[in-house]
């Protein structure tokens, strides 16, 4: 039997994984079927990840989006999430899902002034819910899956699966994992054949790296090294 997610996914071993999500569909990032061409969705699944890496207490270190599957390599801030107060977690979630209405009403000084204790009290309860969210891999992935999903089908005017199952993970113990582990992401579209060099595979890290470089800048949404 496949292991559970939270056996495959434990911070005491290490912040860094390596995830994979596999389409159902043969032609859904990029080619062409019957006339249409699927490639822009790459450009959904790439300024999802950027979006992410700003709400979430998680690194994107690497990522390449393929024709039919997606590869990120994440580390895990846990210590990021944990120094948030309880007013910038639920601003960071609401940036994604729109909360309850005490955590709408929350963010409002002019509201809040006239919340009681027990208020006061059930919001903090929600935002530690959300603090624990904000650095678990499974509630990354989630929001990258579903979002991608959601607008396919609606693209396609059709309902069902999009991905085949849940992401796989793999985790990276060691420095030495992680670098070959994020030299095979980056390096996936050429071994692919549909790019001839690192700086020509669209929609990966490493692309945007050295786009970032070319003019002496760190990018800004990937784990800096």
């Amino acid at each position: 039997m496949p292991k559970a997610r939270k056996s495959q996914i434990s911070l005491l071993d290490t912040p860094y994984y390596h995830c994979v999500s596999r389409c159902v569909r043969r032609a859904f990032l990029c080619g062409e079927e019957d006339g249409k061409s699927f490639e822009h969705r790459r450009y959904w699944v790439e300024d999802r990840i950027h979006v992410l890496s700003d709400v979430f207490a998680i690194d994107v270190c690497a990522y390449a989006v393929m024709s039919n599957h997606t590869h990120v390599v994440l580390h895990v801030a846990k210590d990021k999430a944990d120094i948030l107060t309880t007013e910038e977690v639920i601003q960071r979630w609401h940036r994604l899902y729109k909360g309850t209405l005490l955590t709408q009403r929350y963010l409002s000084p002019e509201l809040r002034k006239d919340f009681h204790e027990a208020q006061i009290k059930t919001v903090e309860a929600t935002a530690e819910i959300w603090r624990k969210r904000l650095y678990d891999i499974s509630w990354f992935m989630r929001a990258l899956n579903e979002y991608i999903a959601r607008a396919a089908n609606k693209e396609d005017d059709c309902t069902g699966h999009f991905w085949e199952g849940r992401f796989k993970s793999q985790a990276l113990l060691d420095e030495s994992a992680l670098a070959a582990c994020m030299a095979y992401v980056d390096l996936n579209p050429v071994r692919a054949k549909i790019a001839k060099t690192p700086e020509t595979s669209d929609h990966t890290s490493i692309q945007y790296r050295i786009n970032a470089a070319r003019v002496g800048k760190t990018p800004k949404r990937l784990m800096p090294f």
